[in-house]
C-alpha cells in the first residue's frame, strides 16, 4: 500500500474535524427551529418531555465535542508516523571474564658466530640429556651436527615449571621440523612451508673488482661463483681479462616465503660484456640435465676451463724468458699465477692422474691425463689434495694448492699445457667446441630463452638510462665555466 504525503494527512483530519462540527452547529439549529416552534400552548415553562429531549441533545453535543479531535489525532497516528514508547530496564550484571593463561609459550633464538648447541639449551636451563635425545633423532643428527650463524632455533617452554615442551628448526628452505618433548619420548613432525619463486635482474658495473661490484649490487657468493666457474670460465679469464668499465646481467631467482624473501636459487640467465664483445648463457635442461647454452644454444662447457685458477694474477707469460732465480735465457713452457699460499687449484678437464709427487725444480707436481693425447701439469704446490696417482678427477675438482716448493721466488702455480707431448700456450690453445643443439630441442631453447633475453636487455636500457641521467648534472657542472667566486 502506497503512504501518503504527512502534510495531506494532516490536512484531511482538520477537514474531517471541521465536518464534524459543522454537522453539531446544524443539529443545534435544528434543536433550537423544534424549539421556536413550539406549540402556541407553551406559557414560558418547559414540560418534563421537553426537558429530558433538550438534556438527551446536550449530552450528545458534549460528547461528539470531545470524541473528534481524538478521533482526527488517531486518524494521524495510523496514517502517518507511528509513535513509539520506551522504557529503561535494569539488566542482570554481566559475569566476570577470566583471561585464560597459555600453558606454553614460545622462545626464538638466532645462532650467533660462536656459539655451539649445547651454550644455548644451557643457556635456557634445559638438560644435557634432553638435548642428547633430541640429537638422536634422524633429522636433528643431520641437520644440526654444524649450526651456522644466523640459524633460527624455537623453544617451547611450560609456562607453569618452565620445562621443555618443543623444539623446532628448518631442515631446508620448505620444510621445518617440530619436536614435542614429554618427559623422555620425543615426536617428530615435517611441516611442509611452500616457497615462491620469483625471478630479477640484478646489473652493474665493474668499478674495482667483480666480486666487490657484484656484492653491491645484490649478488650472493654462490651466485658470483655461478658466473666465474660455471657459465664464464670458458670464455672469458677472469684473472687478467676483466677492466673496469666491464658491464654484467643477472636474471636470478629469488625464494619468497610468506610474503618474505628467504634467499636465492638459481641463475637463470647472464651476459657479461668485456673487451667489446658480450657473452651469454642460459640455464636449459635437456635430456634430464641442466647446464647452461650460449645464445645459439651450443653448451658453455668446454673440454678445458681457461684458468685452473681463480682470481689470480698472470705473472709469467709463455715463451722465451730469463730464468728469475739461474739468470739464464730459457724457453719458458707455461704461464704462471701468483697467489698467496694455500690457494686452491683445480683440474683444467676430466683427467685421470698420471703423476703425484716431487719433480726437481717444480716441486710438488700433478700432472693429469685428459685422453687423446693431451695432459696439464700443475707446479710449486705447497700441499696435495686428496688425490692418488692413478685415480680420476672431474673439472673443476681441487687437486691441490699454492705455494712455492722447487725452484720459486714467491707462491704462484706454474700451469703447462701439452698435446702429444708438445707444449702449447695454455691462454691461446683452442678446443673444438661442443656440438650444438638440435631440433625440436633447439626450437624449445629459442622459445625459452628469447623473453629472458629480451628482458634483461630491457632492463639493461632503463638502468643505465637513469644512470646517465644522474650522472648528466655533474658532468655540467663540472664542465661550466669557472665564476669569479669560483676562482677565488
Amino acid at each position: 500500500m502506497a503512504h501518503q504525503d504527512p502534510a495531506s494527512a494532516t490536512e484531511r483530519n482538520r477537514l474531517v474535524r471541521l465536518s464534524n462540527l459543522d454537522h453539531v452547529a446544524a443539529g443545534e439549529a435544528r434543536a433550537a427551529q423544534a424549539a421556536a416552534g413550539a406549540p402556541r400552548g407553551f406559557k414560558g415553562r418547559w414540560t418534563r418531555r421537553q426537558w429530558l429531549q433538550a438534556s438527551l441533545l446536550g449530552t450528545t453535543a458534549a460528547l461528539v465535542c470531545a470524541l473528534v479531535p481524538g478521533f482526527s489525532s488517531a486518524l494521524q497516528v495510523h496514517e502517518g508516523e507511528a509513535h513509539m514508547a520506551t522504557m529503561a530496564l535494569a539488566l542482570p550484571p554481566a559475569p566476570e571474564r577470566s583471561e585464560a593463561i597459555p600453558s606454553s609459550h614460545w622462545e626464538l633464538v638466532t645462532v650467533e658466530s660462536g656459539q655451539t648447541l649445547g651454550e644455548i639449551f644451557a643457556e635456557r636451563g634445559v638438560p644435557v640429556a634432553t638435548l642428547h635425545r633430541i640429537l638422536e633423532t634422524e633429522s636433528a643428527s643431520t641437520t644440526l651436527a654444524r649450526i651456522r650463524p644466523g640459524t633460527e632455533l624455537g623453544f617451547e617452554f611450560d609456562t607453569a615449571d618452565g620445562s621443555l615442551r618443543g623444539f623446532r628448526f628448518d631442515r631446508s628452505q620448505t620444510e621445518r621440523i617440530e619436536l614435542a618433548v614429554a618427559g623422555d619420548a620425543i615426536t617428530e613432525h615435517v611441516i611442509e612451508r611452500p616457497v615462491e619463486v620469483h625471478t630479477s635482474v640484478v646489473t652493474g658495473e665493474i668499478r674495482n673488482s667483480l666480486y666487490g661490484s657484484a656484492r653491491q649490487a645484490g649478488l650472493t657468493p654462490g651466485a658470483i661463483a655461478t658466473l666465474t666457474d660455471r657459465i664464464f670460465q670458458y670464455d672469458i679469464d677472469f684473472a687478467r681479462q676483466i677492466q673496469p668499465g666491464d658491464r654484467y646481467s643477472v636474471l636470478i631467482e629469488e625464494l619468497w616465503r610468506e610474503g618474505e624473501r628467504v634467499g636465492s636459487g638459481e641463475v637463470v640467465a647472464a651476459t657479461f660484456t668485456t673487451g667489446g664483445r658480450t657473452f651469454t648463457g642460459f640455464r636449459f635442461e635437456h635430456d634430464g640435465k641442466v647446464e647452461y647454452y650460449d645464445a645459439d644454444g651450443r653448451p658453455l662447457k668446454r673440454s678445458f676451463i681457461r684458468s685452473p685458477i681463480e682470481f689470480a694474477r698472470l705473472s709469467s707469460r709463455f715463451g722465451n724468458r730469463r730464468h728469475p732465480i739461474r739468470g739464464t735465457m730459457r724457453m719458458h713452457n707455461g704461464v704462471d699465477y701468483a697467489a698467496r699460499t694455500g690457494t686452491p687449484i683445480m683440474a683444467a678437464g676430466d683427467a685421470r692422474v698420471q703423476f703425484r709427487g716431487r719433480q726437481r725444480g717444480y716441486g710438488n707436481t700433478i700432472i693429469l691425463d685428459h685422453g687423446k693425447g693431451h695432459t696439464t701439469l700443475y707446479a710449486h704446490m705447497s700441499r696435495f689434495a686428496n688425490v692418488r696417482q692413478g685415480e680420476r678427477v672431474k673439472q673443476g675438482q681441487v687437486i691441490g694448492y699454492v705455494g712455492a716448493t722447487g725452484l720459486a721466488t714467491g707462491p704462484h702455480l706454474h700451469y703447462e699445457f701439452r698435446v702429444n707431448g708438445k707444449h702449447r700456450d695454455p691462454l691461446k690453445v683452442t678446443m673444438p667446441p661442443p656440438e650444438p643443439l638440435k631440433g625440436e630441442a633447439l626450437a624449445r631453447f629459442k622459445a625459452e630463452t628469447a623473453p629472458t633475453l629480451a628482458r634483461i636487455q630491457q632492463y639493461e636500457q632503463l638502468h643505465y638510462a637513469r644512470q646517465q641521467a644522474a650522472e648528466a648534472p655533474a658532468i655540467a657542472s663540472a664542465g661550466e665555466p669557472a665564476t669569479a667566486a669560483d676562482r677565488g
